[in-house]
């Protein structure tokens, strides 16, 4: 098929789109809308995304529908019998404390899980690929959806609360960090600049939200911090940090902060605007 030339107008327009949370099929109809032919659009968002055709029509067709999380409000929220405070609230950026989300036993027991299995910490790269990162010094692993029946409970706690499908989370991750260990400032969502963001997002879409739970509390730091809006998030036992974003939310950007003294254990869920495929 010839190449079409791109507008540099039509580029923008596409990833602005994109970056406020739009998924590919969403762009394919905007295109189609504006008088663009099905093959030219595909052609256009593969090469404006970096994305192969063939990932590009399995991700719109299997795309299906789209969720955001909903925020939960003070001053509690009651799940399936389990109670969880709402301690905190911002909306620019969406942040929500979860006090109790888990209990003890929960935090204790998710730790003995996860110590045979920790190895150094991985990100995701430009590729969808998994990497070692300076930023990141922690030890990691992570759990297959609903590899045991303490993962379940709390991938299901987490889906009734947010009112989100189980299947939109990622495996749940557990971090062990030690006396001067953290994951400098970051974003959570995936860039739609980035040659990868095509591979990365043909899997279950973009991320939507964030769960941090803190699985202990250690003697000093190891608090979640979001500098665009000066807030520290302490960490507690049992507590849990729910943050949601758009593409491109620069809000959202966030660090784990370094532990000053004694051990952080948290766990994160990650949720995609669809089902996650791992």
């Amino acid at each position: 098929m010839k190449e079409h030339t791109i507008r540099p107008e039509l580029r923008e327009w596409i990833l602005s789109t994109v970056r406020s949370g739009y998924g590919p099929g969403d762009v394919l109809r905007l295109m189609k809308d504006a008088g663009y032919k099905e093959d030219q659009s595909r052609h256009i968002l593969a090469r404006v995304l970096n994305m192969p055709m063939t990932t590009l029509s399995t991700n719109i067709k299997e795309s299906g529908k789209t969720y955001r999380t909903r925020h939960p409000e003070a001053p509690r929220q009651v799940v399936d019998g389990h109670t969880v405070r709402v301690g905190l609230s911002t909306e620019r950026p969406v942040i929500r404390l979860l006090e109790d989300l888990l209990t003890g036993e929960e935090c204790d027991a998710l730790i003995g899980e996860a110590s045979p299995r920790l190895q150094r910490s991985l990100t995701v790269d430009v590729d969808g690929k998994h990497q070692t990162d300076e930023r990141r010094t922690s030890q990691g692993m992570f759990f297959r959806i609903g590899e045991t029946p303490l993962v379940q409970r709390i991938e299901q706690r987490i889906a009734h609360l947010l009112d989100i499908p189980v299947s939109h989370g990622e495996g749940l991750q557990i971090l062990h960090y030690l006396p001067g260990q953290e994951y400098e400032p970051h974003f959570d969502w995936f860039d739609p600049t980035q040659p990868g963001f095509g591979a990365v997002t043909a899997r279950g879409g973009q991320r939507i939200a964030s769960v941090v739970m803190y699985l202990n509390t250690p003697e000093a730091g190891g608090g979640t911090g979001f500098p665009a809006i000066g807030l520290t998030v302490t960490a507690q036992r049992g507590s849990a940090v729910y943050f949601a974003y758009d593409t491109g939310d620069q809000a959202s950007l966030h660090a784990g902060l370094p532990v000053v003294k004694g051990e952080k254990w948290i766990a994160t869920k990650w949720l995609r605007e669809r089902p996650y495929q791992a």
